[in-house]
Formats: structure tokens, sequence, C-alpha cells
């Protein structure tokens, strides 16, 4: 966990106004995180903090590549990643509705850590269908293995012979 120290801002001694900083997203972050969805990766994650009187505003850009598994074919290929969100955390002792999506930050809080946002926004910006593009079009693609599906998918439909038991269910209405 110390190197997700890295992804923290102390926010105490920063003027009022627009600050920007920038993180390096590797593979050792994700390792820090079990069961995580994503392993490998290499992306820049730019964070813009507006500092204002009573809460910070914070706007992400995070862009790069992560390593996927195709849900076609199998193999192993880089997935685009470009993910803009934003966060607000309010300066307050006060316990916030958890139905806001806004972090409170107590008054003995000097910095905000951003490990916990990065690795939601990634994995929420992970496809729920990952395929590694046109079938067989693309270098990653797994040739071998996409004619084996075809095949199989061709004979399928060749041996599609009802079984005569199910025709009496057909009947039922």
């Amino acid at each position: 966990m110390k190197s997700l120290r890295n992804y923290s801002i102390p926010f105490t001694g920063l003027a009022l106004g627009k600050h920007h900083f920038e993180f390096d997203v590797k593979d050792d972050f994700f390792n820090e995180f079990d069961y995580s969805l994503v392993k490998k990766a290499d992306l820049k994650c730019r964070v813009e903090l507006e500092k204002q009187e009573t809460m910070l505003i914070l706007d992400f850009h995070i862009a790069g590549t992560i390593d996927a598994t195709c849900d076609r074919c199998l193999s192993q290929y880089p997935q685009v990643i470009d993910v803009y969100e934003q966060q607000i955390a309010k300066f307050s002792d006060e316990v916030i509705d958890e139905d806001d999506e806004i972090i409170a930050l107590g008054k003995s809080e000097h910095e905000i850590m951003l490990a916990g946002l990065i690795y939601e926004y990634i994995n929420v910006a992970v496809p729920f269908v990952a395929t590694c593009g046109s079938e067989g079009e693309t270098p990653y693609c797994d040739k071998e293995m996409l004619d084996k599906l075809n095949n199989l998918a061709a004979n399928n439909e060749q041996d599609e012979n009802p079984d005569p038991r199910w025709d009496v269910l057909k009947k039922i209405k």
C-alpha cells in the first residue's frame, strides 16, 4: 500500500485556484488491488484540482492502454482507455449522505487520496464485452481460434435435427 501513497495530493499548502498534477498508472498500481480486472496498464492520469474556500473540484483525464483479453478469440490485445471524470470534495466535519457523490474532508485532513478513485474510473471504463477489433483483421487476433469457432458454429447448424419428443411441448400454448 505504500506505493499508493504516491497517488495523493496534499491540498493544505495550495493557494486558491487551479493546480495540475500528473500520475503514471502502471502494473504496480494494479498489483496493490486484490482481484483487479486490470493487471497490466500504461496510463497517464492528469488531475486538475481547483481549490475553493469550501471545496475541491477534481477533474480527471485518464488515457492510455490496458492489456485486455478478447472475449471472442481469447488473445491479449491493448485496449485504449480515455476517461474524463469529475469529483467534488467538500471541507466539512459533518457526515455527508452517501447518496451524494461528494467526498467529505475534515479539518484535520491535509491530503486527498486519489488511488481508489483512479482505480474505480479505470475499471468502469473496461468494456463489458472486450473484442480485439474486426474478426481476424487485427494483428492481435487469434485466427486459428476464430476458425475453430466458425467450424463449430457451422457444425451446430447442420446437426440441428429437432428431437421429436419436443414436438408435444410446441403444441402447448
